[in-house]
């Protein structure tokens, strides 16, 4: 059985679960009504020609005219859904459809989910390129490492609107956020921080990135063989380039070796860590143990040696949960018109979940509720004025 989420800690039951899944979660709403022949023509034939004629002679009519430029689609392979693994696109699909949900709840934007019968990454691409006119803005979801980089890298490079793989960049952009509130409580200077990252895969390797943008020198990778450092036999080339802009220590090992002194510890593999490692770290830790639904460590277990914990469940305090980040980057994007999202506009994000909540921060609440109202709509205007900046709007 699970938790409930929003504070109600009251059991969950099967039958609650497949009931509120019946029918599937989402339904397509008219904007206008059609109550008679007046409003059908309109709507429909002989209006709608009216429309489409002048989107044929002037395709930018399409943003005014459609809902396509307001559009996310909502992507997934079905390879690396959740904690399951590869479950194929048919059994993906309900977990894409909670997505949509988000976006529309958080971020007042529709969405559509796309599961795919295909793992090729070309064929991936050229769907969605067919696709684009349908569209405004493509979100990742749920596919495997490592080809979820050359997915969301081939996508930016063949359409024009905003492309994120959510798994890696939403999960980066929150986690920084956290790690910017733990330091404001904790009054230290995230410049200064050893952190230590398990798991290199999609979240991963978007959170060593991010975090290096944000001016972290000291940044250490491990994954399932160990602290990743250049020359270690086997590295696929998405770790290769992580061992030459992490471990600035040169250590070799594994999570022991890393984690002494260590200052954050980010847990992005599901894998089961041992408390006394924990001992090693430095003093006044933080520890955020993201692995769902189990946490690399205990919370309360963490809490004996670290100033900070934090995990990505609704049922402990600190949830680090990437709907705090999406649905307002994606509103944001939208709003400006932006091609693309940027790192700044990634940074931006981060920064804006941050002063949200900034007035009742504590070491229970290093970043606001996903539930909060303030969040997405915060998060929406930072990241259009950094995609201004950025001069990548229309």
């Amino acid at each position: 059985m699970n938790q409930g989420t929003g504070g109600d800690t009251t059991p969950v039951t099967d039958e609650e679960i497949f009931t509120g899944h019946e029918g599937g979660k989402l339904g397509v709403a008219a904007t206008r009504p059609i109550s008679d022949p007046r409003d059908l023509s309109i709507a429909y034939t002989p209006g709608v020609a009216k429309v489409s004629r002048a989107i044929a002679e002037n395709a930018r009519l399409a943003e005014r005219y459609t809902w396509a430029d307001r559009l996310v689609a909502v992507v997934s392979d079905g390879t690396a859904v959740l904690g399951l693994g590869d479950i194929g696109a048919s059994a993906s699909l309900p977990v894409m459809e909670g997505k949509s949900v988000l976006f529309k709840t958080f971020g007042g934007l529709d969405s559509i989910p796309l599961v795919l019968d295909t793992t090729d990454v070309d064929e991936i691409v050229e769907t969605l390129v067919r696709l684009r006119p349908s569209f405004g803005a493509v979100n990742l979801e749920d596919i495997s490492a490592p080809r979820c980089f050359e997915l969301e890298d081939k996508l930016k490079e063949a359409l024009d609107c905003p492309v994120m793989h959510d798994d890696q960049h939403g999960t980066a952009i929150v986690a920084l956020a956290a790690l910017r509130g733990a330091n404001l409580v904790l009054d230290r200077d995230i410049t200064t921080e050893r952190v230590v990252i398990s798991g290199a895969g999609a979240a991963g390797v978007a959170c060593a990135k991010i975090l290096q943008a944000a001016g972290v020198a000291d940044v250490t990778v491990l994954d399932s063989k160990g602290i990743i450092h250049p020359g270690r036999p086997g590295l696929n080339p998405v770790k290769e380039a992580l061992a030459a802009t992490t471990n600035s220590a040169g250590l070799r090992g594994g999570l022991a070796d890393a984690l002494r002194g260590a200052d954050v510890f980010l847990g992005l593999s599901g894998a089961t860590i041992d408390e006394t490692l924990l001992r090693e770290m430095a003093d006044d830790s933080i520890v955020f143990a993201l692995s769902n639904p189990d946490p690399e460590v205990h919370p309360e277990v963490a809490a004996k040696y670290a100033s900070i914990v934090a995990t990505g469940r609704s049922d402990f305090p600190n949830q680090i949960n990437n709907v705090l980040a999406f649905p307002g980057v994606f509103r944001g994007a939208l709003d400006a018109g932006a091609r693309a999202i940027t790192e700044n506009m990634k940074l931006a994000a981060a920064d804006a979940i941050v002063a949200v909540a900034q007035d009742d921060l504590g070491p229970d609440r290093i970043v606001p509720s996903p539930l909060d109202p303030r969040v997405a709509p915060e998060v929406a205007a930072a990241v259009a004025k950094a995609a201004e900046a950025d001069g990548v709007t229309a």
